[in-house]
């Protein structure tokens, strides 16, 4: 059957009998915008999200010796993409709160930046370096376990790490096999040589151990003329 064509010819195909490939390529197309519109769907951290009724955080503790009054950090955090293979936990906003007044104005001007960048979305684990590089003029002081807290703002930065760290957003890769071995072989030396073996506390670093200044933390002992850390396995010697 002959068919009269009165319009230009502007594209064509060869066709199949069998039709499988017509099937196939039609195929395609579906599949991709069915993956399209699943990426589509899946929700991500942004400034124009609002902020549900609720949200789940955790509060933390920071007392210090430069006031009487312990200073509570409390971050809430935003579940994306719920019940999803995209499902996300990421911080969303920060309170901070004190009976001292003292530091009141840039507490409340902390608290508001903060917030402000964890709605921005994006890489917001930088504010715990920037925090925590913060100095006071007046010098530092050192938290219960030994480790060194250069200024009020670097213990909240420190919060903040152990945050990220709790839901995930920063990774703890911790000490090596090799590291563990060579920090639990200085300790044990370090206590025969000192002569204060103390099986009970040995999660406690020795007495006139010295400050690391990778982790900030008094566990740095001298032995065979190497400075290591017991706490981090950092070590002068390599």
């Amino acid at each position: 059957m002959a068919i009269r064509i009165d319009k230009k010819i502007v594209g064509y195909k060869v066709g199949s009998n069998g039709g499988s490939e017509d099937t196939v390529a039609a195929a395609k197309p579906a599949a991709a915008e069915v993956e399209s519109k699943s990426q589509d769907n899946v929700v991500h951290l942004h400034e124009k999200l609002e902020r549900p009724e609720m949200l789940i955080g955790s509060t933390y503790k920071v007392k210090t010796p430069l006031s009487e009054h312990a200073l509570y950090v409390t971050i809430n955090d935003i579940i994306l993409n719920h019940d999803t293979k995209n499902e996300l936990r990421r911080p969303f906003e920060i309170f901070i709160n004190s009976k001292n007044m003292d530091h009141f104005q840039w507490i409340v001007a902390l608290t508001r930046i903060i917030s402000a960048v964890f709605r921005k979305g994006g890489d917001v684990t930088f504010l715990v370096e920037e925090l925590r590089s913060v100095f006071d003029p007046r010098g530092g002081y050192f938290k219960k376990g030994g480790k060194y807290m250069p200024s009020l703002v670097a213990e909240i930065g420190d919060a903040i790490e152990c945050h990220m760290r709790m839901i995930g957003l920063l990774k703890d890769d911790g000490l090596d096999e090799h590291q563990k071995k060579l920090v639990e072989e200085k300790r044990k030396q370090f206590e025969a040589a000192a002569g204060t073996v103390d099986t009970e506390s040995c999660n406690e670093f020795p007495e006139g151990a010295q400050l690391c200044i990778k982790c900030h933390t008094k566990a740095t002992i001298k032995m065979d003329g190497c400075l290591t850390c017991l706490n981090c396995g950092d070590s002068k010697c390599g």
